[in-house]
């Protein structure tokens, strides 16, 4: 007797284990894998450069723990899965769900089309601890601040559902033969090649990466995640981007563990709280990776200067701790989190460009790169967020360097060009005697540029902008 067929659409869930979706389709039948690139309907949301480097080889490793069963296609999926049901004779089409705008109105659209067409079409939940619509405040509106939505939304709901074994799977054989390759994801010259020694793409590797993470980082992690140099990160953040493990594993295994000191798992698990806390603002303003959601900044005098973006882009603004995180980015494809605010404030206060370009480059350099995260986090810093950081709030690049990489480790590995200079004016080498920079090979404008701004007259007229916002004469 034929079984009943399911296709499984894998989105940014590549994984067998703790997969609900792909659970519910096994349950109820053979499956056909199947994966869309869909950039036609992403558009201006089309993933990165970095983050399709990372597809590609995740894609490679799902593909392998399949037995070689993936159907891989490129287009719209509006027209190619309801195309695939009739090839194929499916009954039913499972999805975990996605929270961008775009996604949301394509998948309603998409199950709208198969229901009537007699198909089954189920989403599930399989990237968060609690869907937006779970963490709310007691009048029905979304949190807009982070601590109460943790604290009071998240962590008083219903503790996250326990992670699912990987299911049995009768798999499908595709109705074509398909490539990988044929995606066309790989950067065009040897920035993948530069890029992977830092990473082990696939579910395996995001596994092993918890390991590690919680037999010798996360120990330390309260203080030591703001140490740049250190091992205090978990650095599974592209994992949890393509869903290479479930966030519900992470948070149960991290509590579980109790041989791990309480307030580390904590405040970890907080960090995990700001990821479902990004998501439920991307939710609840779907246009948060274009505007402002303090509206007063639509009005805010930021400066157009393509030369002061090209000197952050490239780790060359002179200024030591920004460059050495621009530089880690371009590199490996993360940055780590203290560094991330560090040049994010930098860019848009002392140099005062606008988010949107520290946006549009964190999107196509990161691994990680993450609508609701990387755009939650750009207006944190820009101050215009709704749970953001105080306009006056600069950080300083030379006393974060002197407090968070104090025998400069992190800043001499990613500006090998200072690493004799001594500690006392590795963060402000303009500073150092033309003694002490022959000494160290330094030269300021040839071997390593000047700063492009002035920290402290940069500083003073950023707080004169904003301030000129607060009072509404902008």
């Amino acid at each position: 007797m034929t079984r009943p067929l399911s296709i499984f659409w894998f989105r940014q869930d590549l994984r067998l284990a703790d997969n609900p979706a792909l659970c519910a389709a096994a349950a109820s039948g053979d499956v056909l894998p199947v994966f869309i690139l869909d950039d036609g309907a992403a558009g201006e949301d089309r993933i990165g450069a970095a983050n399709r480097w990372w597809l590609h080889h995740s894609l490679t490793a799902l593909k392998e723990s399949l037995g070689g069963v993936l159907h891989v296609m490129a287009g719209d999926a509006l027209e190619l899965l309801p195309r695939l049901v009739a090839e194929t004779g499916a009954t039913a089409v499972h999805w975990n769900r996605s929270y961008e705008a775009w996604r949301i109105d394509r998948d309603s659209r998409l199950k709208s089309a198969l229901t009537a067409a007699g198909t089954e079409a189920v989403s599930h939940n399989g990237a968060l601890l609690w869907e937006p619509w779970e963490v709310q405040k007691g009048d029905g509106t979304p949190y807009k601040v982070f601590t109460p939505f943790y604290r009071r939304g998240c962590l008083a709901a219903a503790p996250p559902r326990a992670p699912l074994p990987a299911p049995q799977i009768g798999l499908a054989t595709p109705p074509s033969a398909t490539s990988i390759d044929d995606l066309d994801l790989l950067p065009a010259e040897d920035w993948g090649e530069m890029l992977a020694p830092h990473w082990q793409i696939g579910e395996a590797g995001a596994e092993a990466r918890l390991q590690t993470f919680l037999d010798g980082g996360i120990a330390g992690y309260k203080e030591g995640r703001n140490l740049p140099a250190k091992p205090h990160v978990s650095r599974l953040s592209p994992h949890l981007h393509w869903g290479e493990i479930s966030v519900n594993r992470v948070w149960h295994v991290a509590r579980d563990r109790s041989d791990l000191p309480p307030d580390d798992v904590d405040n970890f698990c907080s960090e995990l709280g700001w990821r479902e806390f990004s998501h439920s603002l991307l939710y609840f303003n779907p246009e948060l990776k274009r505007r402002n959601l303090q509206t007063k900044f639509d009005r805010f005098d930021w400066r157009e200067d393509e030369s002061l973006l090209r000197a952050w882009q490239r780790g060359m603004t002179g200024v030591p701790f920004v460059d050495a995180a621009m530089r880690e980015l371009w590199q490996t494809g993360y940055m780590h989190n203290r560094m991330r605010m560090v040049t994010g404030s930098f860019l848009v206060k002392n140099l005062r460009l606008h988010w949107h370009h520290g946006e549009a480059w964190f999107w196509d350099c990161l691994v990680d790169a993450d609508h609701a995260n990387n755009s939650a986090s750009w207006q944190w810093i820009a101050g215009c967020g709704a749970d953001a950081a105080p306009y006056f709030r600069v950080f300083n690049p030379v006393t974060q360097g002197e407090k968070f990489d104090k025998d400069g480790a992190y800043t001499r590995r990613f500006c090998p060009e200072l690493a004799d200079l001594p500690d006392k004016y590795l963060f402000a080498p303009w500073t150092a005697p033309k003694a002490i920079l022959d000494g160290a090979g330094v030269r300021l404008g040839e071997t390593y540029p000047r700063p492009v701004v002035d920290l402290k007259q940069s500083r003073e007229a950023a707080l004169a902008a904003f301030a000129k916002l607060r009072e509404g004469a902008v």
